[in-house]
């Protein structure tokens, strides 16, 4: 993966790279802010927020069903540590991966 981050490109995509935090909504929103001038910081945090909204979900769905009330609460206490550090990440203008799966999210969905 090309890293191409300048101060102009944080600066430029920070707003819409916060945005994309805020559940699937804000998600939408950033997604629709970088259709027309795609932003590498916007990108980068499309792609952590697609990945961990898609872990929020295998997590209500899989792990609450399957292996109980107390794993689904571990799961999403740690996913929401993760996107803590992805938040602040954002706002301090850093790219800051979600510990253990963000290099993943990463490559997994590298076309946006």
């Amino acid at each position: 993966m090309e890293v191409i981050n300048n101060e102009q490109d944080v600066k430029e995509g920070k707003l819409a790279a916060i945005i994309c935090h805020f559940w699937i909504v804000g998600l939408v929103i950033g997604f629709v802010m970088n259709l027309n001038k795609k932003n590498y910081f916007t990108s980068f945090y499309l792609r952590q927020m697609i990945g961990m909204n898609l872990a929020q979900f295998l997590n209500g769905v899989v792990v609450y069903a399957y292996l109980g009330d107390t794993a689904g609460w571990i799961v999403g206490i740690l996913l929401f540590v993760g996107w803590l550090i992805s938040l602040f990440g954002a706002i301090k203008g850093e790219e800051k991966l979600v510990p253990y799966v963000g290099e993943y999210f990463q490559d997994w969905f590298n076309q946006i």
